[in-house]
């Protein structure tokens, strides 16, 4: 077994609109030593997006740069599949499974590759750094200097992909702990010589990676092991469910992201509702479905969240028997046994309270999603469905034809969402190889994508005033040369009126 530690920097954080521009990574063995040279690729800014100007200030990557020394994400992916998706490899970052991951998910999709085997086939799998710095804060935290920070508002991301707080966005008279890696790497002397550039974040993830296996070896073997899902499965067993330790973003950073949880129903696509037990459901048994709901779109950690939350085993969720929950990390986390216990009770003994907050959670969870509009643009469909057997044989295919064959490539997929990436697939790639049709075809999608902008893509005129704004507040030398870099390549994809 080896582990691939690798880290994006994007343009932007939709992972739907936005692109990969800058991949890093470095193999290492069980022991955490390099094997071999690291990757650094530069990836092609695809001509129909528009990069938000928010994150090309912070990683210094220009569209200009990426045209003149990157690959195509053709190019860049068929490098990748060589070179990291080695068999029985643990493809890990920090924060990459809900960041990283899914631009490469998206990135694999638009070309022709299956979004998911990456991390399964031939004994690959994944897991994340940062929901282990999480636990062992919150459980095991000797030996590791933890820091912290000013408190943020506005939602911002404690674990720092793409947001680079200003002193507005926050409360500085409140600290508050913060696993952001940079911080972690200046609070234990860890080298982290240029945080935000893709390279130095691997290195500065594997020394991380290295402390906590020094300094916590047993957490961080169980939380190694628990990246399969069968072990997550076991623990979380609905059949005869008993309470566990739970690590994740979503609960206050107040109790260091961690509470005890029960697990109290099923959830789609194997996922599982666990019930909070710091809250008292004899409380909430009380309340109204209307006040409950409510209570589940909180946002907000200062009001009252509906104590339910989904867990999927399949994303390598922090979690540990309630075993391991010693006096210390009772005072830690303000959470006694004998409280997880007498609420374990109190939710046993109200009769139909789980089977109410299950309902009402699936009320909640559609809900959402109605807010949102169908998707009817191929480039964003991806959860629409998996591809079909017969169609992966036509997905090697593809990827397998010159660009002087592409033109003439004639392919009757079952899934319709494929036919409709082809062209936008040779467009991006081989612009050569497009028909008359398909390139008259490919100018109105990227006016439009352009112009109107799309899945959190800023328009046109959006990205000028945001290009302004942000030009009257960075008075620095490199600010200003990137915001110039941004409005020129802006003026070179334009669309031109015939």
């Amino acid at each position: 077994m080896t582990f691939y530690f690798y880290d994006l920097e994007t343009s932007g954080i939709n992972p739907r609109a936005q692109r990969i521009m800058q991949f890093a990574g470095q193999r290492t063995d069980e022991d955490l030593n390099p094997v071999g040279e690291p990757q650094n690729w530069l990836v092609k800014l695809s001509e129909e997006v528009l990069p938000d100007p928010d994150a090309v200030l912070i990683t210094g990557i220009t569209p200009q740069k990426t045209l003149e020394e990157g690959y195509s994400e053709a190019e860049f992916l068929k490098l990748f599949m060589e070179q990291v998706c080695q068999p029985d490899t643990v493809i890990v970052g920090f924060n990459t499974i809900r960041f990283d991951d899914e631009f490469m998910r998206m990135s694999l999709y638009r070309n022709f590759y299956d979004p998911y085997e990456w991390q399964w086939q031939d004994g690959r799998s994944r897991w994340d750094i940062l929901d282990v710095v999480r636990m062992v804060r919150a459980l095991r935290p000797e030996g590791i200097e933890w820091p912290f920070e000013a408190a943020r508002k506005n939602g911002l991301s404690e674990h720092g992909n793409l947001v680079a707080p200003k002193e507005g966005d926050l409360d500085l008279a409140t600290m508050v702990p913060t696993n952001r890696l940079e911080l972690l790497t200046k609070a234990n002397g860890l080298d982290h010589e240029n945080a935000h550039d893709a390279l130095n974040d691997v290195y500065a993830t594997i020394a991380v990676a290295k402390l906590l296996k020094e300094k916590q070896s047993k957490m961080f073997e169980y939380l190694l092991g628990m990246r399969d899902k069968k072990k997550v499965a076991e623990l979380v067993n609905l059949d005869d469910p008993k309470p566990f330790l739970y690590t994740s973003g979503r609960y206050s950073n107040k109790w260091q992201k961690t509470t005890a949880v029960l697990s109290i129903a099923e959830a789609a696509h194997g996922a599982v509702l666990v019930y909070d037990l710091r809250q008292d459901p004899l409380e909430l048994a009380k309340l109204t479905d209307e006040d409950l709901k409510k209570m589940a779109f909180s946002r907000n950690e200062d009001t009252e969240i509906l104590p339910v939350k989904i867990l999927k085993p399949n994303t390598c969720p922090a979690v540990a028997p309630l075993g391991v929950l010693d006096k210390a990390s009772q005072e830690r986390l303000g959470l006694t046994e004998k409280t997880i216990t007498e609420n374990f009770n109190k939710l046993r003994s109200i009769a139909g309270f789980t089977e109410r907050l299950a309902q009402l959670f699936t009320q909640v969870d559609e809900q959402r999603k109605s807010e949102y509009p169908t998707e009817a643009d191929p480039d964003f469909q991806l959860y629409d469905g998996f591809v079909g057997q017969g169609d992966k044989t036509k997905l090697r295919t593809v990827r397998n034809t010159s660009e002087n064959d592409l033109a003439d490539l004639a392919l009757d997929f079952a899934d319709e969402r494929l036919s409709a990436l082809l062209p936008r697939y040779k467009a991006r790639n081989f612009p050569r190889s497009l028909t008359s049709d398909e390139r008259e075809a490919w100018e109105s999608y990227r006016t439009i994508r352009i112009t109107e902008g799309v899945n959190g893509q800023l328009s046109l005129p959006a990205f000028a005033q945001r290009l302004n704004e942000l030009s009257a507040v960075k008075s620095d030398e490199q600010s200003q040369y990137l915001l110039q870099e941004l409005q020129l390549y802006a003026e070179s994809i334009a669309p031109v009126d015939e």
